[in-house]
């Protein structure tokens, strides 16, 4: 039956498929000590949905296997806009939200493995991310990965670059074996993290990472980040780009995940003319809808305002009259530091 499930699972493109047993996670006590340390900033459905996190049998009673998938979402470094070049003219999107939403991609392939495992009797929970589980720990016990320092799963194969899914079932299946720590004594995606989110090994403090500034975080993002966020506009990478094991990485077979044209034809400065109508448009079923045109604007505010030019100043200050206040505020920021930079630029007589 097992191999079975590998085999239909390849089918429908994943590119991994493993089984860990279900059973609380080996991080439950250091989850709930992290919440109970705030270090989840505003992100409130962890601590509203914790006991299920830590108790999979609160999710699905009866479940007695831990279906996690693996897929690969790495387009390729010829086609990475983005890697080692960075200048206001174009927008700096985490590689994962590049493309179509993962989000409904998977959840298809998901279904499609219910209704498999519904031919052997099995019930089951499917999830992509978005439901009540510690899933790195489980793809970690399945050896899926191994934890990275930057708390990141991390495949030999694969790299950093993989989404994970993850199927409760109550269909019991022979348990993989985890793999080793390969990490040794590289520090690179600690070092690499531009906001010292990373405070430790395998420990990370949202509040401070990037990803959650542009994404997570619904309100004004602090001064104190602004400058470090860069160009960033939703998301970030630099900690998974540090990894050496990316060495090894293979482009995927999913063009769904690969840049649109329509974004990276884009500047900063464009962006700030998009009303809602068009916000959605130009990213229907892409991840960075999910922030909405306040937040994505916030962000591309932040970004001219530490890579813009004077020629930015126009669109920055048609933002500044934005009926948004987040964007207003984001945008008078901007045009100061624009300013700011300017001014140093021209020698005193």
């Amino acid at each position: 039956m097992k191999d079975a499930l590998v085999a239909h699972a390849k089918t429908l493109g994943f590119d991994l498929c493993r089984v860990a047993k279900c059973e609380a996670p080996p991080h439950a006590r250091e989850f709930e000590q992290w919440l109970g340390e705030g270090r989840a900033g505003e992100m409130a459905w962890l601590e509203r949905n914790k006991e299920r996190r830590v108790d999979p049998q609160l999710v699905l009673p009866g479940a007695k296997s831990v279906i996690v998938l693996g897929m690969n979402y790495f387009q390729g470094e010829e086609n990475d806009r983005r890697e080692h070049v960075s200048t206001s003219s174009l927008p700096r999107i985490a590689r994962y939200a590049w493309g179509d939403d993962y989000h409904d991609l998977i959840e298809k392939k998901l279904h499609a493995l219910d209704i498999f495992l519904r031919g052997f009797c099995g019930t089951q929970k499917c999830y992509v991310d978005t439901g009540p589980m510690l899933e790195r720990d489980f793809a970690a016990k399945a050896g899926a990965g191994w934890h990275g320092k930057s708390t990141m799963l991390i495949n030999k194969e694969l790299g950093t670059w993989f989404f994970l899914a993850e199927i409760l079932t109550t269909l019991e299946f022979p348990e993989d074996a985890p793999q080793a720590d390969r990490c040794g004594s590289c520090t690179r995606c600690i070092d690499a993290c531009p906001t010292a989110a990373i405070t430790a090994p395998y420990k990370l403090d949202s509040r401070r990472c990037v990803s959650y500034l542009t994404i997570e975080l619904k309100g004004s993002i602090p001064e104190e980040f602004r400058p470090l966020i860069g160009d960033r506009i939703y998301g970030c990478d630099d900690c998974l780009s540090a990894c050496p094991w990316n060495r090894f990485a293979k482009a995927s077979h999913e063009t769904a995940f690969a840049m649109r044209d329509s974004v990276t034809g884009m500047s900063l400065a464009d962006f700030l003319s998009l009303d809602d109508e068009r916000f959605r448009a130009l990213f229907r079923k892409s991840p960075i809808k999910r922030i909405k045109r306040r937040g994505f604007l916030r962000n591309v505010c932040v970004a001219l305002g530490n890579t813009g030019t004077m020629a930015d100043l126009p669109a920055l200050q048609k933002a500044a009259l934005d009926p948004e206040p987040l964007i207003c505020e984001h945008a008078h920021w901007a045009i100061q530091q624009i300013q700011k930079r300017n001014e140093k630029r021209i020698p005193s007589k």
